[in-house]
C-alpha cells in the first residue's frame, strides 16, 4: 500500500513531461497507476472478506506514539475500489475531454493524480493524524482542480471558495483529532472505535472531540451549512465533478462517519446532529436542483441532497444501517458519476449545459441518452436497478431500528427520495426530451473510449440491481462485526410484498405527483419568498474580513519602522511586565560575573552598544554594531563554546559585508525623525524593554525547578549520534526536526530577497566571461552580454596581454582595483574553499559542521565579488543560486525519508564504521548527509545574497549612472531655463550613492 500510494504520487510528478511528449495520449498510461491499486484491492480480496484485514505500519514519531499506519479493512476496501475503479475510468475519459495540444492537460492530470493519491491514502489510513494529513492533501489538489481554468474569475472564486469553506472543517477536525489521542492515549482510528464512548469523567472532552471531528465530514460532504462550496465547485472541469464530487473526496466525510459511528453512534449529540443535518440537506437540495436549468447544477445540488441521506443512514452505526449505508454509497458513486460524465458529453458536443437550450439529444445521441437515462433511474430507486434496490435497503433498516430517531430519519429519507425523483426526470427531460420551439441538436457521435466509461458505469447500475446478491458479500464484510439484532439484513432485489416496497411505491408516486405539477411547482419557488443563503452569509463574513483586516492595516501598517518596533516592544512590556509581576518565584541572589574575561568583554560591548544608538552615519553605526558582536565570540570562546564561536564570527563577518552592500543605495547619513517619538521616549521604551528582557532571563533561570533537557546533550551526542561536538550533532540528528524548519525559512527568505530586487525576472546565472582562442594566453576577457565601461574597457586595453591576478580584475575601472586584494584573494580562495570542506566532515567531532563551513564558503565567493566585481562572482560560482537552494532542501528531506530505509522512523539516523586500505579506520554517520544538504543550502543563501544585493545592485547604480551622464549631456545644451531646471529635477530624482560620481556631482 506505501509504494502504491508512492506511485500515485511519482506519477503526478512525471505528468508534465510526459505530457509534453504524447500529448493526451499520455492520459492513457496515467490511468494505469489506479488501475494497479485497483487489482491490488482485488487480489486482497479473500482476505477482506473473509473479515481480516492487510496492515502495513511504520514508525513515524516513536516518543510521541505515532506512526504511519495503513489498513485495508471491508470498508476501506470497498472505498479504495470506488477511488481507484471510477479513478481509472475518468483519467480514460480525460483522454478525450481536452482538446488536442491543449497545454494545460499536463499539469492537470498530474494534479488530478495527486489528488487520487491522497484519497487512496485517506481510505487506508489507520491513524488520525495520518488520515488528517491525507484529507488535508485533497483539500489542497481539489482546490487546484476547481480552480482549473485560472482565466475564469468564476473557477478561482469556487476554488477559493472550497478551499476555505473544507479548510476550516479540517483545522476543526484536528483540534477533535488531537483531543481524542489525547483521552484515548492513541491515535489509532481502529482502536478507538473498538473502545467506543465510555462515559466516565472525560465524557465532556469525547463529546467535544468526535463533535469537532463531524464538523470537519460534514464540511468535506457539503451538508448544510456548509453545502454551498460543492455548487460553485461545477465550475471545475467535468472529469474533476465526476471524481472528486460524486465518488471519492465528497464521500470522504461519509467514510469518517461510517468509520467512527460504531463507537460513537450511543453518544450524546451524535444522532441528533447528525440527523438533523442530513434530513435539512436532503430536503434543501432536492428542492433547489428544482429550480436549477445548468444540468451540472441539477447534479451538484442532487449530490448535495444524497450526501444528506447517506450521512443520515450512516450515522445510525449498527450493523444494518451500516449494509444500507454501504449499499447506497457504492450506488450512488456509480450513477452519479455516470452522469456527470453524460454531461460532460454534452457540454462537449453541442457547447452548453442549459436544459432550456437542449432538445433533441436522444435522437441525436441514443447511446449517451440510455445511459443518462439508465444511471437518471437508478438515481430515482426505480426497479430494477441498484438504486432501487439500495434505497429498499435504507428503508427496510431504518423500519427495523425501532426507535423515535429512526422514524424520523425515515420521514426524512421519504421526503428526500421524492424530490430524488422529480430532479432526476428534470435532468432525463431536459437533456434527452424535445422541446417546442427549441431546435433540436443535430446527430453526433463521440469516440468509443469517450463513451466507454459511461457506458460501463451505466452497465453496471443496471446490472448490479438484478445481481445485487454479488454486491451483497462486498458490503456486509464491514457490517458482519458491528451490534445488530435478529437476522442481518441481506441486499437483494426482491424481499417480497414488505413495508419497504410499498415505500417505495409511495416515492415514486409522490414523485409522480412533482412531476405532473412541475409548472405550478416552478411558479411557486419563483413567487415563494428566498431562504436564507447559506453562499450569501459566506460572502458577508469574507467581505467583513476584509473590512476588518483593511480598517486594522490602514492603522497599523503606516510604514513606519520606529512605530511597529514601539507598538510590539510596548505590547511585550505590559504583557510580560504583568506576568513578572505577578510571579511569585524570584532568584535568592544575583551573580554579577562568573569570570573576569566577562567584566572585560562586557566593558567593551555595552559601550559600542550604546554609541550604535548615538551614531549619525550608516557605516559608522554598522562597525559599531558589529563590536558588539565579535564581543560575543570573545564570550563564547571564553566560556569554552569554540564551535558557537567560530559561527558567531563568521555570521557576523558575512552580515557586515551584507549591511555595506545594502548601504550603497541609502544616504550617508542616518536621517532624523519626524515622527510622534522623541528621542527620550524611544530611549525609556528601549531602556525598559532591556530591562525586562534581563528580569525575564533572571527569573526563568530561577523558576527551573528540573534538571534541563540540555544536560543529556552531550550523551546522546556521543551514545547516539557518534559525535563530540554537541552543537553539530545536535542540530543534524538529535533537534534535526528543528532544523528542517529552518531551513525551510531560510530558503522562503532567499526567494523573498531575490524577489525584491529581482523585480521582473529572477535570472538564474550571472554573465560570465568569454575568453577568445587568440587571446587565451593573454588572460585577456570580455563580458558576454554586457559591454563593459569606457573606463575599465581603456583600462583593460593598456593592461595590454599582461595577465591578471583574478579572471575579471580588468573589468573594473582603475579606481575601484586593489591589486593587493586581488593577490590576497587569488591566494586564499581555494584554501578558504578547501577549509569549508574540511569544516563540513570534520564538524562532527570538531568545531565546524554544514552551516559553518557554508558560511566559510559564502566569505571566499564574497571575497571574489569584492575584489573583482560581478564577473568575478560569475566566474567563481557559475550555478544558478536557486538550483543550489533546491538540491540542497532536497538532499535535506530524502535523508529525513531515508530514515524509513536504514531506520525505523522520520530523520531516524544510522552509523557505520570500517576499515580502507591505506586510510585506515573510518566512520561515517548517514546524518553527515544532512549536513551537505545544510552546507549547499547556505552557500546558496549566500550566492543569492551576493547576486540580488551585490551584482543586481550594480547594475542598478550603472544604469543610473548612464542616466545622469546622459542627462547631463543634455543640461549642457538646453536652450532654455525651464528645460535645464526639468532636467536638474531628473538628476535629483535619480537613486545615486552618496560616494558615487554622480552623488559627488
Amino acid at each position: 500500500m506505501t509504494a502504491l500510494i508512492t506511485a500515485f504520487f511519482a506519477a503526478a510528478l512525471l505528468a508534465p513531461p510526459l505530457f509534453a511528449r504524447m500529448g493526451r495520449s499520455a492520459f492513457f498510461l496515467m490511468a494505469l497507476v489506479p488501475a494497479v491499486a485497483l487489482g491490488y484491492s482485488i487480489a486482497v480480496a479473500p482476505t477482506v472478506l473473509a473479515g481480516g484485514e492487510v496492515r502495513e505500519s511504520l514508525d513515524w514519531l516513536a516518543p510521541l506514539g505515532m506512526g504511519m499506519s495503513l489498513s485495508m479493512n471491508p470498508l476501506s476496501w470497498v472505498m479504495s475500489l470506488l477511488v481507484t475503479g471510477v479513478g481509472a475510468l475518468v483519467f480514460l475519459y480525460s483522454a478525450h475531454y481536452f482538446e488536442p495540444g491543449d497545454p494545460s492537460i499536463g499539469r492537470f492530470a498530474g494534479v488530478l493524480m495527486a489528488f487520487a493519491g491522497m484519497m487512496y491514502g485517506l481510505v487506508i489510513a489507520d491513524e488520525l493524524l495520518v488520515l488528517y494529513i491525507f484529507w488535508e492533501g485533497t483539500t489542497v489538489f481539489s482546490y487546484l482542480l476547481i480552480g482549473h481554468s485560472t482565466s475564469r474569475k468564476a473557477s478561482r472564486q469556487a476554488a477559493l471558495q472550497a478551499l476555505i469553506v473544507t479548510t476550516f472543517g479540517g483545522l476543526a477536525m484536528l483540534v477533535g483529532m488531537i483531543m481524542l489521542s489525547a483521552v484515548y492515549g492513541t491515535g489509532s482510528i481502529s482502536a478507538i472505535v473498538a473502545a467506543g464512548y465510555r462515559g466516565g469523567p472525560d465524557a465532556g472532552l469525547v463529546i467535544t472531540a468526535v463533535l469537532l471531528i463531524v464538523v470537519g465530514a460534514v464540511s468535506k460532504s457539503a451538508l448544510v451549512p456548509f453545502h454551498f462550496w460543492l455548487p460553485g465547485a461545477m465550475a471545475a472541469p467535468t472529469p474533476v465533478s465526476a471524481y472528486l464530487h460524486a465518488a471519492a473526496m465528497v464521500k470522504a466525510g461519509v467514510y469518517l462517519i461510517l468509520r467512527l459511528a460504531p463507537g460513537f453512534h450511543t453518544m450524546p449529540g451524535w444522532l441528533p446532529v447528525l440527523l438533523a443535518l442530513g434530513i435539512t440537506t436532503m430536503i434543501m437540495g432536492g428542492w433547489t436542483a428544482l429550480r436549477q436549468f445548468d444540468l451540472k447544477l441539477v447534479l451538484a445540488y442532487g449530490t448535495v441532497s444524497q450526501l444528506g441521506l447517506l450521512i443520515v443512514i450512516s450515522a445510525f452505526g449498527t450493523r444494518d444501517t451500516a449494509t444500507a449505508a454501504l449499499a447506497m454509497l457504492v450506488s450512488h458513486a456509480l450513477f452519479k458519476s455516470c452522469l456527470f460524465l453524460t454531461v460532460g458529453i454534452i457540454d462537449h458536443q453541442v457547447g452548453t449545459r442549459d436544459l432550456r437550450k437542449l432538445s433533441g439529444m436522444a435522437r441525436s445521441t441514443p447511446v449517451l441518452a440510455v445511459c443518462g437515462t439508465v444511471a437518471a433511474a437508478s438515481m430515482a430507486g426505480i426497479p430494477p436497478l441498484l438504486g432501487f434496490a439500495a434505497k429498499e435497503a435504507v428503508y427496510s433498516t431504518l423500519l427495523e431500528t425501532g426507535t423515535t430517531a429512526g422514524l424520523i430519519a425515515l420521514i426524512g429519507t421519504i421526503a428526500g427520495s421524492v424530490l430524488t425523483v422529480a430532479y432526476s426526470a428534470r435532468f432525463v427531460f431536459g437533456a434527452f426530451g424535445s422541446k417546442p420551439g427549441v431546435k433540436p441538436v443535430k446527430r453526433c457521435e463521440s469516440a468509443p473510449v469517450f463513451m466507454a466509461p459511461v457506458v460501463l458505469l451505466a452497465g453496471l447500475c443496471a446490472l448490479l440491481g438484478p445481481l445485487v446478491f454479488l454486491l451483497d458479500p462486498l458490503v456486509t464484510a464491514h457490517s458482519a462485526g458491528l451490534a445488530g439484532e435478529g437476522k442481518a439484513y441481506h441486499l437483494a432485489l426482491w424481499h417480497g410484498f414488505e413495508p419497504a416496497l410499498w415505500l417505495s411505491a409511495l416515492t415514486l408516486g409522490l414523485g409522480a405527483v412533482l412531476i405532473a405539477a412541475a409548472q405550478p411547482i416552478s411558479l411557486f419557488q419563483a413567487a415563494a419568498p428566498q431562504l436564507p443563503s447559506a453562499n450569501r452569509v459566506y460572502r458577508r463574513i469574507v467581505e467583513g474580513v476584509e473590512f476588518v483586516s483593511s480598517w486594522v492595516t490602514a492603522r497599523t501598517q503606516r510604514g513606519s519602522l520606529p512605530f511597529y518596533q514601539a507598538v510590539i516592544y510596548v505590547v511585550a512590556i505590559v504583557t510580560i511586565g504583568l506576568a513578572m509581576l505577578l510571579n511569585g518565584t524570584w532568584p535568592a541572589h544575583f551573580v554579577f560575573a562568573d569570570s573576569w574575561p566577562q567584566i572585560v568583554i562586557a566593558v567593551c560591548m555595552i559601550p559600542a552598544a550604546i554609541a550604535a544608538t548615538v551614531a549619525t552615519k550608516r557605516f559608522a553605526a554598522v562597525v559599531i554594531v558589529g563590536v558588539t558582536g565579535y564581543g560575543m565570540v570573545a564570550f563564547f570562546a571564553a566560556q569554552g563554546a569554540p564551535d558557537l564561536a567560530l559561527t558567531q564570527i563568521l555570521v557576523e563577518s558575512i552580515t557586515i559585508v551584507v549591511f555595506v552592500l545594502v548601504l550603497r543605495r541609502l544616504p550617508a547619513g542616518i536621517g532624523r525623525s519626524e515622527g510622534r517619538f522623541s528621542p527620550t521616549m524611544r530611549a525609556i521604551v528601549g531602556g525598559l524593554f532591556g530591562a525586562l528582557m534581563m528580569g525575564v532571563a533572571a527569573v526563568a533561570m530561577a523558576a527551573r525547578d528540573a534538571a534541563p533537557i540540555s544536560e543529556q546533550f552531550g550523551r546522546l551526542a556521543y551514545e547516539i549520534g557518534h559525535g563530540k561536538n554537541i552543537v553539530n550533532v545536535t542540530l543534524v540528528d538529535i533537534r534535526a526536526w528543528d532544523t528542517l524548519g529552518e531551513l525551510s525559512v531560510v530558503v522562503v527568505a532567499a526567494t523573498g530577497v531575490a524577489s525584491l530586487i529581482f523585480v521582473r525576472s529572477r535570472e538564474g546565472k550571472l554573465q560570465r566571461f568569454e575568453a577568445p582562442a587568440e587571446l587565451s594566453r593573454t588572460g585577456r576577457f570580455t563580458p558576454v552580454a554586457e559591454a563593459l565601461s569606457a573606463e575599465a574597457s581603456d583600462s583593460a586595453q593598456e593592461a595590454g596581454g599582461r595577465s591578471a591576478w583574478l579572471l575579471a580584475g580588468r573589468t573594473l575601472a582603475p579606481r575601484n582595483r586593489s591589486i593587493i586584494l586581488e593577490v590576497i584573494v587569488r591566494l586564499l580562495f581555494h584554501p578558504m574553499m578547501v577549509f569549508s570542506v574540511y569544516l563540513l566532515f570534520a564538524g562532527h567531532n570538531m568545531p565546524g559542521g554544514g552551516f559553518a563551513a557554508g558560511l566559510v564558503a559564502g566569505l571566499a565567493l564574497i571575497a571574489r565579488y569584492l575584489a573583482g566585481g560581478r564577473y568575478e562572482l560569475a566566474e567563481a560560482a557559475h550555478v544558478d543560486a536557486g538550483r543550489l537552494l533546491g538540491f540542497g532542501m532536497a538532499i535535506v528531506a530524502l535523508t529525513a525519508l531515508g530514515g524509513f530505509v536504514w531506520g525505523d522512523s522520520v530523520l531516524q539516523s544510522e552509523y557505520l564504521a570500517f576499515d580502507v586500505p591505506l586510510l585506515g579506520h573510518l566512520s561515517f554517520g548517514t546524518s553527515t548527509i544532512f549536513d551537505i544538504g545544510v552546507y549547499l543550502i547556505v552557500v546558496g543563501l549566500m550566492l543569492d545574497i551576493l547576486r540580488s544585493l551585490g551584482a543586481q545592485v550594480d547594475l542598478y547604480q550603472e544604469a543610473d549612472e548612464e542616466a545622469l551622464a546622459q542627462t547631463i549631456s543634455e543640461v549642457a545644451d538646453a536652450p532654455h531655463e525651464e528645460r535645464l531646471h526639468e532636467l536638474l529635477g531628473e538628476v535629483d530624482s535619480l537613486d545615486l550613492a552618496p560616494g558615487s560620481d554622480g552623488g559627488r556631482l
